[in-house]
């Protein structure tokens, strides 16, 4: 037998986490780890809140799944929490942000079937959007390398370049649904979308009658400073997909939607196995406890400000590997002079997880409730690796 028992999709590396406490992590090994990766901005929290590990672990007691044929109280709970506290009027929970991607493109579909524009069959995607690893969801990307493997794809969408209004305005037809964009572009290279752009994206679905589908799977629930980022544009949407930071760990993700928005979602349009299951709704209340809250939130915009100013700080004595810094909150992108993945595997073996991006970023994703200590020890662990990796390189050690 030549394949593993475990299906080879990942190149995974030498960490072996065994055990999480706030924002570290441990190996197998002993080793310990600073986690500026967070489950690529997944643990909201960091390992272990005691909050949120509280919730899991009482509802795992008491009832841990049920079918969605019947009413599941924590469902009602959360989804009138989150329309408390943005723009949509209806939730439907989800596993992941996949699920809720594809739950955001059918709303779309279905309002315009149902207000008797079925032409309208195409939503307008972005040049390195990544929004995840369905079929549907690579046939929504331009990305030759995630497209290639599995052509020929469903045509239902039109690419336009990032923060291109007049790319949009173009590509706009009769045939048109719906505008799907992240406010910050993750996989991409955490790349935000400009005031401007977005402003003009809510300004062509009003003006058309299409539906503005934000995937904030990444940049939302606390990561860029508000609890959306959309907050920070002045816009609202009219649907939107959620997940990661939603369950702190626990897989859960969502699709809110306006009411307008979901009129076509109705009876058998829609459904899911285990979305909504009382154990992940626990735990999306618990991280809404914390998150939610107006002064979580400003510690996360200032302590977002303090990260990027030390590391705009610290560029300058690496400036051969790196040039920049950009993103909102604690989700942030350093940019280096060359390919990025070598120096985060190198810099694994001085205890600093990161996360590789597209234009050559090293995403930096912390845990939203970090301190000064876990930014010192950020700033003191890159030096370590950079130092080191300068010399790697030279030498032709580096990987």
């Amino acid at each position: 037998m030549t394949i593993p028992a475990l299906m080879p999709t990942y190149a995974r590396c030498e960490v072996e986490p065994v055990r999480g406490e706030g924002a570290y992590l441990y190996g197998a090994d002993g080793k310990k780890y600073l986690d500026f990766a967070s489950g690529i901005a997944v643990n909201c929290l960091g390992h272990g809140h005691p909050h949120l590990t509280k919730a899991i672990q009482d509802q795992a007691a008491t009832l841990m799944h049920t079918s969605n044929l019947y009413n599941v109280p924590g469902q009602w709970k959360l989804a009138e929490k989150l329309v408390e506290l943005t723009f949509a009027d209806t939730v439907f929970f989800t596993n992941s942000g996949v699920e809720a991607f594809e739950c955001a493109a059918k709303t779309a579909l279905a309002y315009q079937h149902v207000n008797e524009h079925p032409e309208r069959n195409r939503i307008i995607t972005f040049h390195n959007c990544f929004h995840g690893r369905s079929i549907a969801a690579i046939s929504a990307t331009s990305s030759e390398k995630l497209r290639t493997p599995f052509e020929p794809l469903p045509d239902w969408s039109d690419h336009a370049p990032f923060n291109d209004l007049d790319a949009v305005r173009a590509l706009i037809s009769d045939s048109t649904a719906g505008i799907m964009v992240e406010p910050v572009q993750g996989e991409g290279g955490i790349l935000p979308a400009t005031p401007e752009f977005l402003k003009g994206l809510r300004d062509l679905c009003d003006e058309h009658d299409l539906m503005l589908i934000l995937d904030e799977v990444q940049c939302g629930v606390g990561r860029t400073g508000t609890l959306f980022a959309y907050e920070q544009y002045g816009i609202e949407p009219d649907i939107m997909a959620i997940a990661k930071g939603i369950g702190g760990g626990f897989p859960l993700g969502a699709c809110l939607a306006t009411e307008k928005a979901a009129y076509g979602m109705t009876v058998g349009t829609h459904g899911s196995t285990y979305g909504g299951n009382p154990l992940g709704m626990a735990a999306g209340l618990a991280v809404l406890d914390v998150v939610a809250e107006p002064a979580f939130l400003t510690q996360v915009q200032e302590t977002g400000e303090r990260l990027r100013h030390a590391l705009e700080q610290w560029i300058p004595n690496h400036d051969d590997l790196f040039e920049s810094v950009r993103g909102m909150g604690l989700m942030l992108g350093i940019r280096m002079t060359e390919a990025t993945r070598p120096f985060v595997n190198f810099a694994r073996q001085y205890g600093i997880l990161t996360v590789a991006a597209g234009d050559n970023i090293v995403r930096i994703l912390p845990p939203l409730n970090i301190d000064d200590s876990h930014i010192a020890e950020c700033t003191r662990a890159l030096t370590e690796a950079a130092n080191a990796y300068r010399e790697a390189k030279a030498t032709g050690t580096a990987g």
